[in-house]
């Protein structure tokens, strides 16, 4: 099985479209990670591309990074259509209610939570390729 990730720092050169690529990325991803700080909420990009894999029934590991899953919280800052804040409030409450991984910077170590957000990605994508397997036996 071959694993590729997307990380738009390191797959997208200058003068790329940001939801272009980003969208696409996720459409055709099996499995994302979404890295949850206490300032994630404030980011319109990261509100979109959680609604995005969740609309789009992707399966998401959640990392709780120095912030608990009752604290994230969709704020109307005045800038954002009514429309958007509630799907990213639905967005943001699956999430909220998917195990995940937790992070605390000032005890944790990044190569633990590294190791284990790598090893949830892989399980993960395993168990997505058996559904398909799976599902195309039944057709």
């Amino acid at each position: 099985m071959e694993v590729r990730s997307f990380l738009d720092s390191m797959n997208m050169k200058p003068g790329d479209r940001l939801f272009d690529h980003i969208d696409r990325a996720i459409l055709g991803s099996k499995v994302g990670v979404a890295v949850f700080s206490p300032r994630y909420c404030e980011s319109y990009f990261c509100l979109h591309e959680l609604a995005l894999f969740m609309e789009s029934k992707k399966r998401v590991i959640p990392i709780f990074y120095d912030v608990k899953p009752s604290e994230l919280v969709v704020k109307d800052n005045g800038t954002c259509p009514a429309k958007e804040l509630q799907r990213f409030s639905l967005a943001l409450e699956e999430a909220k209610y998917t195990v995940g991984l937790t992070f605390d910077s000032l005890k944790g170590d990044w190569s633990e939570i590294l190791r284990d957000a790598s090893d949830a990605v892989i399980m993960n994508l395993l168990e997505v390729e058996e559904e398909r397997k799976t599902m195309k036996r039944k057709l």
